[in-house]
């Protein structure tokens, strides 16, 4: 396997919608098989999450043919209420750290994390960019 590039990713997207919202669409399992998924050919149907320190969360990603199946999970290692999210992900342990930041009656929700060595840093970007619109959607039309 290659190395990791060395370099963060960043993803970002404004939501018009408050805070609480944006937060409860976010980590709510109810509302994350809703958004979780890169492209319509695609779904979450089940989704777990313990919002605490030490603590885990997974989503199902599928496609919808029933020929791809994976878990997304890891481990919280911060949460703090209304502003982070940081955890590990599941396997190969790389970082992410989500960020909530309002702004009169809209948030801006931005993803940073350690890029994986097997897809393009374009490709993984794109992906995971593609997710946080899905989400932006969903939470407007909540």
């Amino acid at each position: 396997m290659a190395e990791r590039p060395a370099q963060n990713i960043t993803v970002r997207i404004h939501i018009n919608a408050s805070l609480q919202k944006v937060w409860d669409c976010f980590t709510k399992p109810e509302h994350i098989v809703n958004w979780n998924f890169a492209s319509e050919d695609w779904h979450c149907p089940k989704s777990e999450n313990e919002l605490e320190v030490g603590k885990r969360f997974t989503a199902t990603m599928a496609s919808k043919n029933g020929e791809y199946s994976f878990d997304f999970g890891g481990t919280y290692s911060e949460v703090n209420l209304l502003e982070k999210i940081s955890y590990s992900i599941d396997g190969d342990g790389r970082k992410v750290s989500v960020l909530f930041h309002e702004f009169d009656n809209s948030t801006l929700v931005t993803e940073i994390f350690e890029p994986e060595s097997e897809n393009a840093i374009e490709l993984q970007r794109d992906g995971w960019q593609s997710i946080l619109t899905n989400f932006k959607n969903y939470t407007e039309n909540q």
